[in-house]
């Protein structure tokens, strides 16, 4: 009998679940009841800090394992822009954003309900955006239909198309999952990684 922890992922994202499976490592997901409204004065970074620990321990209520929570949220001109949801705030988030550089933030919480040990932080990652023709915008929305990104992109998508330059540690961490980051706490953790 296999004595690995189980690694939840305490997500209903496709988009992370997809980054964690290149880890090869075996996992389930489960949903975290969390209540990610923001706190009055909250910045991106402490928000998106208490959301991944939030998700992580909410998970914990019903599950043992090695258990990881994540958030993200997108910031322009020194606000927090969310998912747009519709066609037409997609091209006025991608509007607004032309031209210039939009910072996200992904809180990772890695939580080991054995030792009850948290690691958590928050990664950065900088995207700056090309000058965008209302043509662009609308052509680029209507072929991906980003309804439920922040910052109306898909960067693993053709939204690669609308950037004049991505910088950060980690281009998953765009996506919403920094596996670098997640790979150094899995380690810490004494978990043997594939490659």
């Amino acid at each position: 009998m296999s004595t690995t922890p189980k690694i939840i992922l305490a997500s209903t994202s496709s988009f992370r679940k997809a980054l964690l499976e290149k880890l090869h490592l075996p996992f389930i997901t489960a949903s975290p009841e969390t209540d990610e409204t923001r706190l009055d004065n909250e910045t991106a970074e402490s928000l998106v800090l208490r959301l991944a620990k939030a998700k992580a321990l909410a998970v914990a209520d019903n599950q043992s394992g090695i258990i990881i929570g994540s958030d993200q949220v997108a910031v322009v001109d020194g606000k927090i822009i969310g998912k747009p949801l519709s066609r037409d705030k997609a091209i006025e988030q991608l509007k607004s954003q032309s031209g210039k550089t939009i910072t996200f933030y992904t809180g990772l919480a890695v939580f080991d309900t054995a030792s009850q040990h948290m690691q958590a932080e928050v990664e950065p990652f900088h995207v700056t955006f090309r000058k965008l023709t209302q043509a662009e915008i609308e052509a680029y929305v209507d072929a991906e239909e980003p309804w439920y990104c922040a910052g109306s992109f898909k960067s693993e998508g053709l939204g690669i198309t609308l950037f004049d330059k991505l910088q950060g540690r980690d281009p998953n961490t765009l996506i919403g999952l920094p596996l670098i980051l997640l790979c150094e706490y899995l380690r810490k953790l004494g978990l043997q990684l594939p490659a």
